[in-house]
C-alpha cells in the first residue's frame, strides 16, 4: 500500500483539537492543574488539599493561611503561567479556600 498523504501526529491532534474545542480544553485544564503543583514547589503543594476548575475558575484548596496570602498576593502571576503550561487560556480567576 502506498502512502497518499502522510500527515504527523501533531498536525493531526491539532486538526481534532480544532474540530473539538471542549476536549481540548478539558486537556488544557488537565495541565493546569498538574501544573499547578510544580509551579508553587514541592513545600508549598504539601498544603494544597484540593485543586479543581470549574467555569474558568481555578479553586484551590489550602491548610495554611500564611501560603494563602502569599498566593493571594501574586495569583495574576499564576494565572498567566498557567495558561503558558496549558498551552491555552483554561483559568481566568484563582480563588482560595
Amino acid at each position: 500500500m502506498k502512502r497518499i498523504e502522510a500527515q504527523s501526529i501533531a498536525s493531526v491532534l491539532e486538526e481534532f483539537f480544532d474540530a473539538n474545542p471542549k476536549v481540548a480544553d478539558r486537556l488544557g485544564e488537565s495541565r493546569a492543574i498538574e501544573a499547578w503543583y510544580k509551579l508553587i514547589g514541592a513545600s508549598a503543594a504539601k498544603f494544597t488539599s484540593s485543586v479543581q476548575i470549574r467555569k474558568r475558575v481555578l479553586y484551590v484548596k489550602l491548610t495554611s493561611s500564611v501560603l494563602k496570602s502569599e498566593l493571594s498576593m501574586c495569583r495574576e502571576n499564576l494565572i498567566q503561567r498557567l495558561n503558558e503550561k496549558a498551552g491555552r487560556n483554561v483559568v481566568d480567576n484563582i480563588v482560595f479556600t
